[in-house]
């Protein structure tokens, strides 16, 4: 009797065991399964270089899970069909088993490639394990996708309730396994210089350290998430987003242990439930993308291509650099360098800095973000910088102009977030931290010379506002025309 063929687990952003739909399935006959990771930088351009960072001990995080089960994951570079391919001939497989992505990149690769594979006579098995609704299975009363998130989520809170997560496989099949390349040799991590020093002390890379997250928020701060979520200066939120990004945790696993934890903890209902929105935020990002896959490039809202931008290039490098003048949208752009993370409402100040401040265009500081934040996401990622600038599905009025120093007394009233990330104003006293110009006497006799040890702001934030209102006057005008 003929040996079983082996099957092809193809590992992409569901670096976990449990809840991964293609690896039950695959694991669930039997079969010798080969576990694979492939780095194609061909597929929707590479990966930024903090998220590089955050793979390579993902990647060994889930090789030592594997081995746990009797197996090990197998490294290969280059681009996806051509690795698939030579796997397949190297060890006889006849099946590949992934988990769907939807980005558009993605979409149009893996059409191809499930097409290429069943010429060859390769069956290809793929499940959904990153969404807790596919993006045509939410739709509106006329049969169209959702344009509003408030009508979308409550669409999806009236559907039928996502499937309970998947246990992972206690054991896998032995495999002989083809040879595979050393995570070492991507050189995914900096070296000189390691400017990503700062992120190891802050997060643990990992499906377990996804787990740990969860169960740290869920047994603490979700109770207090709804009043306190947009404090920066607080540890009020779940910072899973790195975990999301990567698969590490699915959302199926966060809705049903956030549903457990509250009906355990009614007094958490409240925080829950509006952590529960945040991932439902994340699962319209991904439906928008998927019905309108020009949206990490081109503006929803048609009328904003015609935006009168600025090029600003040297206010787009001193918001890079944290050295705005404007302490709260500096301590976010700090933090982001520092630990490859941001506050959400942080995020929200400083990109509107960017394009209504400095009328900088949002796609040069979604392409930023996509740099340097561990948790990048395409879908998230262009959808909130769209939501700022006025021109998304579902966004703020672009007259929203939030004023950084009124945002940072509300959101950060004692300047401890703004203190840690903007050390050389630490001796300043609460009422003069949000602008330390204006006391300029006062930031002097603190220590603090401005323009020196601190800058000025590199903009007046009345006059930005006039510009940017008079910028939306004329596309307006323009419209109207």
């Amino acid at each position: 009797m003929a040996a079983p063929r082996p099957h092809i687990l193809w590992f992409r952003r569901d670096l976990r065991l449990a809840d991964n739909p293609a690896l039950a399935q695959a694991a669930a006959g039997g079969q010798p399964l080969i576990p694979l990771y492939i780095l194609d930088d061909s597929a929707g351009g590479p990966l930024g270089g903090a998220q590089r960072w955050w793979l390579h001990h993902s990647l060994a995080a889930l090789d030592a899970a594997l081995r746990r089960l009797g197996s090990a994951l197998v490294l290969r570079r280059g681009p996806a069909a051509d690795v698939l391919e030579r796997v397949a001939e190297e060890t006889g497989a006849d099946t590949v088993h992934w988990n769907r992505l939807y980005d558009p990149a993605a979409i149009a690769r893996d059409t191809a490639l499930k097409a290429a594979l069943t010429t060859r006579g390769i069956t290809v098995a793929s499940f959904n394990a990153a969404l807790l609704f596919e993006p045509w299975t939410i739709r509106n009363q006329s049969g169209r996708p959702f344009k509003v998130f408030t009508p979308f989520w409550k669409a999806c809170l009236a559907a039928p309730a996502p499937d309970a997560p998947l246990p992972a496989p206690p054991r896998l099949a032995p495999a002989s396994l083809p040879a595979g390349e050393r995570l070492d040799e991507w050189a995914l991590r900096p070296r000189a210089p390691d400017w990503a020093a700062g992120f190891a002390p802050c997060w643990q890379p990992g499906e377990a350290g996804a787990g740990a997250r969860l169960g740290d928020f869920l047994d603490g701060a979700v109770g207090r998430y709804k009043a306190a979520r947009d404090r920066p200066d607080l540890a009020a939120t779940s910072r899973l987003s790195p975990h999301l990004a990567f698969g590490e945790i699915g959302p199926r696993q966060v809705w049903h242990a956030v549903h457990h934890a509250s009906g355990r903890e009614p007094a958490a209902a409240p925080g829950a439930a509006q952590f529960l929105a945040e991932i439902g935020w994340r699962e319209f990002s991904y439906h928008l993308l998927f019905h309108q896959p020009q949206m990490p490039e081109r503006p929803l809202r048609a009328e904003f291509a015609a935006f009168p931008w600025a090029a600003d290039g040297d206010g787009l490098a001193a918001w890079r650099r944290g050295l705005t003048g404007y302490p709260i949208v500096d301590a976010g752009m700090r933090e982001l360098w520092q630990t490859g993370w941001m506050h959400n409402r942080v995020r929200m100040i400083a990109a509107s800095f960017l394009v209504k401040d400095l009328l900088v265009p949002w796609q040069r500081g979604e392409a930023w973000f996509r740099e340097t934040l561990l948790d990048a996401d395409v879908a998230s990622n262009a959808a909130s910088w769209q939501w700022v600038a006025g021109c998304g599905a579902d966004a703020a009025p672009y007259f929203r102009i939030f004023n950084p120093v009124l945002q940072g007394e509300k959101f950060d009233p004692e300047g401890h977030y703004i203190r840690r990330f903007v050390p050389e104003l630490a001796p300043l006293p609460a009422a003069a931290l949000h602008r330390p110009w204006a006391q300029a006497d006062l930031a002097r006799r603190c220590g603090v010379t401005i323009g020196r040890d601190y800058p000025a702001p590199i903009i007046d934030h009345g006059f930005a506002r006039r510009r940017a209102l008079a910028a939306l006057a004329t596309l307006k005008q323009d419209s109207a025309a």
